[in-house]
């Protein structure tokens, strides 16, 4: 056996020396691990959920029946009360007395504690009347009506 430079030999006993490429670092594929850890948290969620199932269907339990109820999901549109210049009060169009009115704003009130209204009165006509209606409010308990108006500069229709 021929001896080369690089050898290392020790009491007659000589070894290859190992190469070692230091241009490279090792590096950790964290790939595999994440898709086990993946796979870890989805079999204990689908475990988790059948179990609850389970657990729901123990005993044979008869659930009492009631009628379909449907949640408000926004606050109600406000009640556009127009008072002509005669003196007359419509809502939605239609014609009614001040007992109509009266009627129509305490339901909507019993249905909706936060109704507003909203007041058109005619520009020529009597301020009493617009008083009537907002007293009309103020008897049904509602706090939140306002008056609309055109602005002076022919811009958009408004509430305050």
């Amino acid at each position: 056996m021929q001896r080369s430079a690089g050898d290392v030999c020790f009491r007659g006993a000589c070894a290859v020396p190992l190469k070692i490429d230091t241009s490279e670092e090792p590096t950790l594929n964290l790939t595999p691990m994440i898709d086990v850890v993946f796979l870890l948290i989805i079999f204990f969620m689908v475990g988790a959920r059948f179990t609850q199932e389970a657990e729901e269907q123990q005993f044979d339990v008869q659930l009492p029946t009631a009628a379909r109820v449907e949640t408000l999901g926004r606050q109600p549109d406000p009640l556009v009360i127009t008072v002509t210049s005669t003196g007359s009060t419509s809502v939605a169009g239609r014609p009614c007395s001040k007992t109509e009115l009266q009627q129509l704003l305490v339901r909507a009130k019993e249905a909706y504690a936060e109704q507003a209204v909203i007041i058109r009165g005619d520009a020529a006509g009597s301020y009493q009347a617009v008083m009537d209606v907002m007293s009309l409010c103020h008897g049904a308990k509602i706090s939140r009506f306002s008056l609309a108006f055109q602005p002076e500069d022919g811009g958009q229709a408004g509430v305050p």
